[in-house]
């Protein structure tokens, strides 16, 4: 409206410094004309302003349901971050109580290594000792051992018995020496005469008639009391006989039957007789 003044103005203006009739028609013209644009353009603002506030009705209206959307969605989130929150509380709980839970049985186990530690300790110093004692226990014994074995074999009767042994199992030489170290350290032992018979049977036995001869001479001139003396003087005819040595032969026999008539061993001498004529 303001500007229609402005167009009035400028018009009454003119007529002023103009007055003719034509020049008047033309203004009325013009200024009906710029009514006509001015109803136009209320008209169209007016259709404008109508299609502004349908517009910005339905902007309005979208954005009041962008915004109700929004507060929902922020509505919904929030309420998700609440839940979060109480689950992260609740597993932070759990999570507290399964440290809990866990540290006690490890606090468990740490007392019980240590106990069985100590334990184990005290079971290695125990074994310790009684390895002590038993190394210390062994030793006795090994030495009551030796010294048993030592008194054994200073007895006369376990060396003599050994050479029996060995004599029984075949091994000639080893009687042999086993029964001449008896003779050297127990020469007037009981049992003297038997260990000289044994040396000569040792003799008799490798057909060394000789030796055998010699060792059976010992029984019967260094032991003429004892029993080995008769069957002494048998092995000692029988090797004279082995080495055809006939005239000694029947000298021992002879003497063995005129010394003891009545032994086992006089009688084989005079079947040996006999067989000799």
């Amino acid at each position: 409206m303001k500007y229609i003044r402005v167009i009035i103005l400028l018009v009454v203006s003119s007529l002023a410094g103009c007055a003719s009739q034509s020049a008047l028609d033309n203004v009325r013209s013009d200024i009906d004309s710029v009514k006509t644009r001015l109803f136009s353009i209320d008209r169209d603002l007016a259709t404008v302003r109508e299609e502004s506030k349908v517009s910005v009705g339905a902007i309005e209206k979208g954005f009041k349901s962008d915004v109700a959307s929004v507060r929902k969605m922020s509505a919904d989130i929030q309420a998700t971050i609440d839940s979060t929150k109480s689950d992260m509380q609740a597993l932070n709980g759990k999570l507290d109580d399964t440290n809990l839970a866990v540290k006690k049985p490890a606090e468990e186990l740490a007392r019980y290594r240590e106990d069985a530690d100590k334990r184990i300790m005290a079971l290695e110093d125990r074994i310790l000792k009684q390895q002590a004692q038993l190394d210390s226990f062994s030793k006795k014994m090994a030495d009551l051992v030796k010294a048993k074995k030592d008194e054994t074999a200073a007895n006369p009767d376990f060396l003599y018995l050994k050479g029996l042994d060995s004599l029984k199992a075949g091994d000639i030489a080893t009687a042999r020496e086993q029964f001449t170290k008896f003779l050297e350290q127990n020469p007037k032992h009981e049992l003297a005469a038997n260990a000289h018979y044994w040396i000569g049977e040792t003799y008799y036995s490798e057909k060394n008639y000789e030796s055998a001869i010699l060792s059976y001479q010992d029984v019967i001139k260094n032991y003429p009391g004892k029993e080995k003396v008769v069957a002494a003087m048998l092995k000692q005819a029988m090797s004279f006989s082995a080495i055809k040595d006939t005239k000694s032969t029947k000298f021992v026999l002879k003497k063995l039957i005129e010394g003891f008539p009545k032994s086992e061993e006089a009688k084989k001498a005079k079947e040996m007789l006999k067989a000799i004529k």
